[in-house]
């Protein structure tokens, strides 16, 4: 379906790519004449093996969406600036909305959809590998009966529309390289009533307002995964601060129980002072602002999300929840994933920051929630069953990936010792800051510092089936 001209090249070569169906790349950085082929339709994790697309790196996303509360429909454009990481003659973008045009560097590319969630575009010339590209997708559709991987994310009411969830969100209003492997900067534009305010990550960039409509714009400067994107589209109470030099954007819906609006606007007023906390314990926030919103849509979802710099509650967070999403920009936002196996890394480290805080602030002592935690589950065998450094799509989010991961780093510091656990924790955020993490990469990080050999512990917390044995070597004595 690709038909190319390469430029500077052996005829004889030509001749042969040509005659076997094949795009030739010129001047491409793995050399002259190389064979161009097509992406992968996903990046490699075999939790979801659509997520993400093979071949390329996504750096920028610019978001410039629409939304219409009377028809529920969503349109707009994605212009995706990414990188080829092999010589293309196609490549895939994960989207679940109908599209009506593609754009590669200003030239019209053809495009199909094999599969509900992928895109595959086909330039009209090949993409050598190490080639920057701006892609323009334009599409429209309404998300709300849209599904993908058992899941129906899209969340709005007759006012509101909030684009948050987990693992997945991003194909249900842009053009993504969907995956936490990938991540990339954002300019996030929405567009809708002039009477309603935006909400998005990072800091404001500015408002138009044109008759009935305005255009909101977010950005965010510091790389992010696709899943932490977020939009709220409503009317808030919005207020805004500076602490530590520091902006924090917090904001409430009007449509919740005007009842709960106080008590929200009065819970979220502390996430710059929970940030600042946290950073002194872990090290720099590795963001340019912090913040959260309160919306009764989340409620409908049943959970509060990490989004970058402004997580999602759904009710006025209790310090507890603010502490373990805020956590989260460090563990999961900062440091991300390479494959979804590894979620305990994140949602461990955030759990244990939730009784690491109640214990600092006179409360129960972590070592005694894990002692008594081990002691409750002894009878529960489900609790131990599953991996939980690999526990599979259907327990990603499991009880076990968040209680058993907090015991475990909790176990880890009873038996390094402060000093030496919490220069393992802080050596983790800054090394890794804005990058990925492995569970076998933080081991070898516990076991370079500590100058232990903790095989055997993380297996017993991470891989046995049973609970662990009550000895000093597993972090209970």
């Amino acid at each position: 379906m690709l038909s190319s001209s390469p430029a500077r090249i052996a005829a004889a070569t030509a001749v042969v790519l040509v005659a076997a169906g094949l795009p030739s790349v010129p001047g491409s950085a793995a050399g002259r004449g190389v064979v161009a082929a097509p992406g992968a339709a996903g990046i490699g994790d075999p939790y979801w093996p659509l997520d993400g697309n093979g071949g390329i790196d996504a750096l920028h996303y610019d978001v410039r969406d629409r939304y219409d509360f009377s028809t529920r429909t969503l349109s707009g454009t994605t212009t995706v600036r990414l990188r080829a990481t092999a010589a293309l003659s196609r490549f895939n973008l994960d989207l679940l909305l109908p599209v009506s045009s593609v754009l590669v560097d200003g030239v019209p590319a053809a495009y199909t959809k094999p599969d509900p969630h992928e895109l595959q575009i086909t330039p009209a010339a090949a993409v050598p590998r190490g080639r920057v590209v701006d892609v323009v997708v334009t599409y429209a559709g309404r998300p709300g009966p849209i599904g993908y991987a058992g899941e129906r994310n899209w969340l709005a009411g007759a006012g509101e529309v909030v684009a948050i969830n987990e693992p997945h969100m991003a194909p249900w209003w842009f053009a993504a390289n969907d995956h936490p492997l990938d991540k990339a900067t954002f300019d996030v534009r929405i567009t809708g009533p002039a009477t309603h305010q935006v909400i998005s990550n990072g800091l404001p960039a500015g408002r138009t307002v044109s008759g009935s409509l305005a255009t909101t714009h977010w950005r965010s400067t510091d790389p992010m995964t696709t899943y932490n994107a977020f939009f709220a589209l409503g009317r808030y109470q919005v207020e805004r601060t500076v602490q530590d030099r520091l902006p924090s954007f917090v904001a409430v819906s009007r449509d919740l129980d005007p009842s709960r609006r106080g008590p929200a606007l009065r819970a979220l007023r502390r996430s710059a002072e929970v940030t600042a906390w946290l950073a002194r314990r872990l090290g720099p926030y590795p963001f340019e602002s912090t913040g959260g919103v309160v919306s009764p849509l989340a409620a409908r979802a049943g959970f509060a999300l990490e989004n970058q710099t402004r997580p999602v509650y759904p009710v006025a967070p209790s310090r507890s929840l603010m502490v373990h999403e805020l956590a989260h920009q460090w563990f999961g936002n900062s440091v991300s994933l390479r494959r979804w196996r590894d979620i305990w890394l994140n949602e461990g480290l955030a759990t244990f920051m939730e009784h690491y805080d109640v214990e600092r602030r006179g409360g129960q002592s972590a070592q005694t929630w894990l002692r008594d935690e081990r002691g409750f589950n002894l009878g529960v065998p489900s609790f131990w069953r599953t991996p939980v450094s690999d526990p599979g799509p259907a327990e990603v989010f499991g009880n076990a990936v968040y209680v058993r991961g907090a015991m475990t780093i909790q176990a880890l510091r009873h038996r390094l010792g402060e000093r030496v656990f919490w220069k393992v924790v802080r050596t983790w955020v800054r090394t890794r800051r804005h990058g990925h993490g492995t569970t076998t990469g933080f081991v070898a990080l516990a076991e370079r510092i500590s100058g232990q050999r903790l095989g055997g512990f993380f297996r017993a917390w991470l891989e046995a089936p049973r609970a662990p044995s009550y000895t000093e070597g597993n972090g209970l004595r």
